[in-house]
């Protein structure tokens, strides 16, 4: 079952092309119709004479007739729809790589009826189409945009705004490195100086850079695309080239490049445009073995980490309508089809075949690549997920942890129903829910860096067993039971062991004596040489060694500034936040403890203590101030993450 759409401008001569990025990667035909081609349930682009199509799900062509073609689409691909109709010739590109002519012998037309781009989705796709009004990812030599790029006319000339402004940002480039580099014996520097045309100060250097800025800006009144435009094809690639693709990263360039915009007012439109660039590129961008460990999404994860530390871009950015698909976006990964994997893993071996000891190294080294890409990308997630955890403004009466909060229950709602035999459409990213999950974990295995959280709350509080983990933590515990028993709107609609909340709700109705807390001992009789800690050489197998080593060093605060707050306008409105923390009842006999596996260790060498149910005593650490966010919220959203993401993929 088909839903068909036709774009409202056509081609009848020369070479065009337009980009489609896949949101989902099921069945979509994607490529060229005339008007009189039928759009029916059943009947979309590629089922008429005069309409051709490509379907990346079942790797064929269509024009009327179905031909194997091209290869296996993935979300994330970026398909590039090319027409030639100076040769008569209709292809397709996967992430820039040609797939080959896909059809000869297009029919000419007239200008009248003309091909339009066209595509068919079955039910629940989802794709991003991109005619012109933003640069395209995989540029086609020789190949135009259906949507013209902005231009501004002055006289008899006309010229392309975007190439203005990244002239004008390549001399704000060469600005401050100027100014980074004083004093310098580079030979240009030295002529400069010698002939005293001007003072390398920043008293001198500040108005030239505002003078830049103004012009800069001047380029993108009027048409709100021009804004979008720019900031695509010029700006975040400024940004980026200063920031650096690899570490370590120049940010102190970064935050003088920041220091010279913020001030603008002007500068508050483009942020959200910014955030949308980076977020695209986070899903769209491949791990390439050659740029490891630095590739994937990575450098933009990093440029996007760098900037939210500004508190005017973090409040600007959480209270946008954007805000929650924009977190998705930055926590998405590019996923490979059978054709990348064959480029990333050139050399495969296993033991019994082909017992060469050349592939046996070759492939250890590239698993080894790999997973270091693999490590850095999480590194920047769980990054930016803590910037939000301790993003706590003063201008806004908003508990610790609620932006992230807020997103997490975003998450769970967009995917209600995700357990079903037949999911609803709108869902996330497989990828996503595996991204938060794997955030969640490192947070209740290795803390928040609870040093940092105490300063933001700026509340006095008592540091619980040496700054532990909750997972790992020894001695009294406690567990909130009611956190289960809510009906909570966000988690109402999965299923539970037993049935849906309202069946179980029906037949075993709670009373306030299953609202207590339970408390327990947590511990063991092992030697001290024999534990499994963070602070062991040997660590637990949810925390890797350089992860664990970069949280608990405590070298990285979070810290925002804010240099340039009193040039913005109107506050901004503060975003309702409803605090839930209900959760199917599920089961946690594999629940993470401060121990190793007890396979590998009789029960004997184990001390269970009884559980007791027990009134709530005082607030722990992780309670905080009323409000705030709670390890034990952030468990339960953990497992029925576990649930929705990981589950599923264990059971193909």
């Amino acid at each position: 079952m088909f839903s068909s759409a036709r774009a409202n401008a056509c081609v009848w001569k020369g070479k065009w092309m337009y980009e489609v990025t896949l949101e989902t990667a099921g069945i979509q035909q994607l490529g060229w119709a005339t008007l009189t081609c039928p759009f029916t349930r059943h009947e979309g682009v590629g089922d008429d004479d005069d309409s051709y199509s490509y379907d990346g799900r079942r790797i064929r062509k269509w024009n009327k007739d179905s031909q194997t073609y091209g290869q296996l689409w993935v979300v994330g691909d970026v398909i590039g729809c090319c027409i030639n109709l100076d040769a008569n010739e209709i292809s397709f590109y996967r992430n820039g790589l040609t797939l080959g002519v896909a059809f000869h012998g297009v029919r000419k037309l007239k200008p009248e009826p003309g091909y339009f781009p066209a595509i068919s989705l079955s039910q629940g796709e989802r794709c991003d189409l991109n005619f012109g009004s933003r640069p395209f990812k995989y540029p086609i030599k020789d190949f135009l945009a259906i949507q013209a790029p902005p231009m501004i006319k002055d006289g008899e000339d006309v010229a392309f705004i975007s190439e203005m402004a990244t002239y004008l940002l390549k001399c704000l480039s060469r600005l401050v490195k100027l100014r980074n580099h004083y004093p310098s014996t580079s030979t240009s520097v030295e002529k400069l100086r010698r002939f005293k045309r001007f003072t390398l100060h920043a008293e001198f250097l500040n108005p030239i850079g505002k003078e830049i800025c103004q012009h800069f800006f001047s380029l993108l009144d009027g048409d709100p695309g021009t804004k979008e435009y720019v900031v695509w094809s010029a700006l975040v690639p400024f940004l980026m080239e200063t920031f650096g693709i690899q570490a370590p990263h120049d940010g102190a360039s970064l935050d003088m490049v920041m220091d010279l915009l913020l001030p603008f007012t002007e500068f508050n439109e483009l942020i959200i445009p910014v955030m949308q660039a980076l977020a695209y590129r986070c899903k769209t961008s491949p791990i390439v073995l050659i740029d490891c460990p630095y590739t994937g999404s990575y450098p933009y994860l990093a440029l996007a980490c760098h900037v939210l530390r500004r508190e005017e871009i973090m409040i600007c950015w959480c209270q946008s309508a954007d805000f929650e698909s924009l977190m998705e976006g930055l926590l998405s990964r590019k996923g490979p089809n059978k054709q990348d994997l064959q480029v990333l893993m050139p050399s495969v071996w296993w033991p019994g075949f082909r017992e060469d000891f050349s592939s046996e190294s070759n492939m250890r080294q590239t698993t080894l690549a790999l997973a270091r890409a693999i490590s850095k990308v999480e590194e920047m997630q769980w990054e930016l997920c803590r910037l939000l955890i301790h993003f706590s403004p003063s201008s806004l009466s908003q508990p610790l942890g609620s932006v992230f909060r807020t997103f997490l229950q975003s998450l769970i709602w967009k995917n209600r129903g995700a357990d079903r035999n037949i999911p609803p459409p709108g869902l996330s990213n497989n990828a996503v829910l595996v991204s938060v999950y794997t955030v969640l974990l490192r947070f209740l295995s290795e803390g928040f860096g609870m040093d940092e959280v105490c300063d933001l709350m700026k509340g006095p509080m008592v540091k619980a067993d040496g700054g532990v983990g909750f997972l790992h933590r020894r001695g009294k515990r406690s567990f909130p039971i009611g956190l289960f028993l809510k009906a909570d709107k966000h988690r109402i609609d999965f299923s539970r062991l037993g049935g849906t909340y309202t069946h179980l709700f029906k037949t075993h109705p709670t009373q306030d004596e299953d609202l207590k807390e339970i408390e327990w001992d947590e511990g063991f009789m092992e030697s001290e040489e024999s534990k499994i800690t963070h602070s062991t050489r040997k660590k637990p197998s949810c925390c890797s060694g350089t992860t664990a080593t970069f949280m608990s060093s405590g070298k990285n605060p979070v810290k925002f500034v804010s240099k340039c707050s009193s040039s913005h306008g109107n506050a901004i409105q503060e975003r309702e936040t409803n605090v839930s923390t209900d959760c199917g009842t599920r089961n946690y006999d594999n629940e993470i403890v401060d121990k190793p596996s007890s396979s590998e260790h009789s029960d004997s060498g184990l001390s269970y203590q009884s559980i007791q149910h027990n009134k709530k005593t005082e607030p722990r650490l992780t309670q905080g101030l009323s409000g705030a966010l709670r390890e034990e919220e952030l468990f339960d959203t953990m497992v029925l993450l576990y649930h929705l993401g990981l589950a599923p993929n264990f059971k193909q």
